[in-house]
């Protein structure tokens, strides 16, 4: 608690110090005092369009990250393990309904020697991710993660959508640490209207019981969703507040063929960043990754996040055989390893050493 509080003192006088306009230095004195932010203070931020206020407010919340947290980022390792989906969301590619996807399945034994390979490579997180698909049973998912997990040495991350309150005490008992499911909107009309067969209580209600069964729960929200506004947005940030989410995952929408929403405008990358400034000022300590989908509308907008409040990457290690068809959205980018962590070391931020010394093995 002392250590919290020295860390408060160095980042109040850091902010204080700071040449900002009026708007900036309101927003600093009620983050001091209040060591979160408001509605207000969240729509206004979000509401940014002068480039100015942009870069002060994005440098603040760049400050609080570094001092309250670290300015190592975290790589984490995605493997996509299957592009099926019993779901019919409106903006994803590998809905139910779209024919024109190759579906792939990575088997059970492979899944884990594509997670062994990523340790070795010095990842310390692996992530299973997958769109709905009842064809893994709880039994297969347990035994992959209690495997990966004790086998490996590594916490487990898992990003499956929904299943039964059984199957995740189930997974969390295995060693699964982290879960990830995004409320996608707060706002209840802006959810039912992209999502067709999915319950918006339901969702809050499992967000609730993950957090209940001690995961480290994350969750997140799409910026460009149509009928959205600033206001939902704004809500969105104090809904993961209020319901205790660690793990922050927000991306911009990007249009796909073969979906219902395919000829909407993407989401836009500014409003994603100032969503992350925003974020990080109401949640200091959380993790937030700079997304893939918005390194999709702009390779740099991903690295400039990680001056904005953010603090991890995903990176993917699927195979290029099945990634490619991992299609969850247009022209998804491949995040890869070694080039990220160098990149990161280029902007003069840190990556973990355990990574970074494997890294250098690999290319010794």
């Amino acid at each position: 608690m002392i250590i919290i509080s020295k860390r408060f003192d160095r980042l109040t006088e850091k902010l204080l110090s700071l040449d900002v306009s009026k708007d900036i230095k309101n927003i600093i004195d009620y983050f001091i005092e209040n060591k979160t932010l408001n509605y207000e203070n969240i729509l206004k931020i979000l509401s940014f369009e002068d480039v100015e206020l942009r870069e002060e407010i994005y440098k603040v919340a760049d400050i609080v990250n570094k001092e309250l947290n670290t300015d190592i980022i975290t790589l984490k390792g995605v493997i996509e393990f299957s592009n099926y989906c019993k779901k019919s969301c409106y903006y994803c590619g590998i809905r139910v309904q779209n024919n024109n996807v190759n579906r792939y399945r990575i088997p059970v034994e492979e899944m884990f020697e594509i997670a062994k390979h990523g340790v070795n490579m010095g990842l310390t997180t692996i992530i299973l991710q997958s769109g709905e698909d009842d064809y893994y049973s709880d039994d297969d998912l347990e035994q992959l993660i209690y495997r990966i997990h004790h086998e490996l040495k590594t916490a487990v991350s898992i990003s499956i959508g929904e299943r039964s309150k059984e199957a995740y005490k189930r997974f969390r008992d295995a060693g699964a640490s982290k879960v990830l499911l995004k409320h996608e909107s707060i706002n209840r009309k802006v959810f039912e209207n992209v999502h067709p067969d999915k319950d918006y209580d339901l969702r809050i209600e499992l967000l609730d019981y993950l957090v209940e069964l001690g995961y480290i729960t994350g969750s997140g929200n799409i910026i460009g969703l149509p009928g959205q506004t600033l206001e939902d947005i704004a809500n969105d940030i104090l809904f993961m507040k209020d319901h205790n989410i660690k793990m922050i995952g927000i991306g911009p929408f990007i249009s796909t063929h073969n979906t219902p929403l395919e000829d909407f405008q993407n989401g836009s990358a500014e409003l994603t960043l100032n969503a992350y400034a925003a974020t990080r000022l109401v949640i200091p300590y959380a993790q937030m990754p700079a997304t893939t989908a918005l390194g999709t509308i702009d390779r740099s907008f991903q690295f400039k996040a990680l001056n904005c409040g953010c603090n991890v990457i995903m990176v993917n290690i699927t195979p290029d055989k099945y990634r490619e068809n991992y299609n969850i959205y247009d022209e998804k980018i491949k995040v890869d390893l070694v080039d990220t962590a160098k990149k990161i070391v280029d902007m003069g931020l840190r990556v973990p050493p355990y990574t970074i010394r494997k890294i250098y093995e690999m290319e010794a």
